[in-house]
């Protein structure tokens, strides 16, 4: 257990207040029910998310989604939806919400610290009239993640000012770390396929298998 690998734990949200103290009644407050005008103004400009989820055992994920901004509907205060765009069919996150259905969305805006948080529950949708609204590239997507918000709100810019995210002088050279096609290659040692090999197959679904 994770536990045995260290000496000083909290065990209880009574000494975890003890420790950290009580949010501002201005951050209790900021919660929101329903996606007023500024959340929904965020989300029309935001391209990118992150979605977590998690299966009836507890396990947890986190998969990103992005397109261009406004590519999420939001269908009133209560209703978003996340069209399914092509990836590796590994469908973790999918398949989690046919478990559990509890979903956390973070969405985000280049260049903008703060950041959107959307908690709630979601199912898979087929309706034909959603799918075609989010329809990009000239291609509908099979099917799409719809959401019932439960809260929302703005969350501080300060983990991204630590970071420096959008501090583009901050970024590291992409040649310091190696390619794709090198970490497959080294994590999975596929027969019979070589870096290069893996590094074309990486840059062809980027360029012909986007949506």
């Amino acid at each position: 257990m994770i536990q045995s690998k260290f000496t000083d734990i909290v065990t209880s949200e009574e000494e975890l207040r003890d420790l950290m103290g009580f949010p501002s009644d201005l951050a209790v407050r900021k919660q929101l029910a329903h996606l007023d005008e500024h959340c929904q103004n965020f989300i029309a400009r935001s391209p990118f998310l992150l979605i977590g989820s998690v299966d009836a055992s507890g396990a947890c994920d986190v998969s990103p989604r992005g397109d261009v901004a406004g590519f999420v509907l939001v269908l009133d205060q209560k209703t978003l939806v996340i069209p399914e765009r092509p990836g590796n069919r590994r469908l973790d996150t999918l398949r989690n919400i046919l478990q559990t259905s509890a979903v956390g969305l973070l969405f985000m805006i280049p260049g903008v610290e703060e950041t959107l948080r959307v908690n709630g529950h979601a199912c898979l949708v087929r309706d034909t009239t959603l799918l075609e609204r989010t329809t990009a590239q000239g291609k509908q997507p099979l099917i799409a993640i719809g959401i019932e918000v439960d809260e929302c709100f703005l969350h501080c810019a300060k983990s991204l000012k630590r970071s420096k995210l959008w501090d583009t002088t901050s970024w590291p050279d992409r040649t310091a770390y190696p390619s794709l096609g090198q970490v497959l290659f080294d994590q999975v040692r596929p027969a019979n396929q070589t870096v290069k090999d893996l590094e074309a197959y990486v840059e062809e679904s980027y360029t012909k298998r986007l949506y």
